[in-house]
């Protein structure tokens, strides 16, 4: 199998050859990034940046990705000035054609930062999206449609100018803390899941498998991104979540993207508990047809992460292969 067919295969239980792999850091990735020209958060060696949307990015002196600080529709007023961008500017898209062609047989996938739920916040701030919500529905809705609609056109672009040529997308959106989800499952389903279902099904129709990261214990939504047909959802925070929990529910069920718990393992315990958080994580996220691909969350140095024990990590995962060819 190519690495196309690993992570192809373990994210619709078709059985892979072995794990897959996505960690850039130690040199082995199944995945190949072909990304168009999104800011993001922008260059991340500057203290203060500048989004496509006027979100502005602060950061410490600890490397780590910022926090959006300046919120250009912190209030309702800016509405008339606030300045749209374009999802249809040729410029977004040039140099993604080389970028797909220098993928070979791997996992070819792009993506959307910040997909709907953190745009909100972010051009809105996040305790008034969440009175928004309740207070202000009809305004919240038209923001809400119009990330979609960008949205939408990203996804339409990109398909249309390189059809068959990508094989993923990735989404993020954060939806908890470390206790529950930000909102309720009623509220989630009557204002986010049909806005979530027209993104998925304009990526499955384009032939795209999609994953979803979101941080927090996100348990109660797993089941309505089941149902919205996500493939993949990349989850960082095992021991929040409740491996054994999430596992007896939904392996099997849908494909997880993860590691060693980014929080409570990696940083803090030793390389035992690494290889046993490794061996359970394999034995009850994924199932003998696939449905787990090993992730990293970066370079580890903004939650305090040596590369040796992410070393640790990938031979403790290696060891404990289901898949692999004996």
């Amino acid at each position: 199998m190519t690495s196309k067919q690993i992570v192809r295969a373990a994210m619709t239980f078709q059985r892979p050859e072995r794990l897959p792999l996505d960690i850039p850091l130690l040199g082995l990735t199944d995945y190949h990034s072909a990304n168009w020209n999104q800011i993001g958060t922008g260059d991340v060696s500057q203290k203060k940046t500048l989004d496509e949307w006027g979100c502005v990015w602060q950061r410490s002196d600890v490397k780590n990705m910022g926090l959006v600080t300046g919120h250009p529709l912190d209030s309702w007023d800016k509405l008339a000035h606030l300045r749209w961008p374009d999802p249809d500017d040729p410029s977004l898209y040039e140099g993604m054609e080389e970028r797909i062609a220098a993928g070979g047989d791997k996992f070819i996938e792009t993506s959307i930062f910040m997909v709907l739920f953190e745009r909100m916040h972010a051009l809105r701030g996040f305790q008034n999206t969440l009175e928004d919500l309740y207070l202000e529905r009809e305004k919240i809705e038209m923001l809400a449609d119009r990330i979609v609609e960008y949205d939408l056109r990203i996804i339409e672009n990109i398909s249309s100018r390189f059809p068959g040529a990508i094989d993923g997308i990735g989404f993020t959106d954060d939806w908890g803390t470390e206790l529950n989800t930000f909102i309720s499952p009623a509220l989630f389903e009557e204002f986010f899941a049909p806005r979530y279902r027209r993104i998925f099904d304009a990526c499955h129709k384009a032939g795209w498998l999609i994953k979803l990261h979101s941080c927090g214990k996100v348990n109660r939504f797993i089941q309505p991104f089941i149902d919205l047909g996500l493939d993949a959802m990349n989850l960082q925070q095992p021991r929040v979540l409740g491996i054994e929990e999430v596992g007896a529910q939904f392996a099997g069920r849908m494909c997880f993207v993860s590691l060693c718990d980014i929080q409570h393992t990696l940083p803090l315990k030793g390389k035992a508990d690494i290889e046993e958080e490794a061996a359970l994580l394999i034995d009850r996220w994924g199932t003998d047809n696939g449905g787990f691909i090993l992730s990293d969350y970066g370079d580890g140095e903004a939650i305090g992460v040596p590369l040796e024990k992410k070393r640790w990590m990938l031979e403790a995962f290696l060891a404990c292969d289901r898949w692999a060819k004996k």
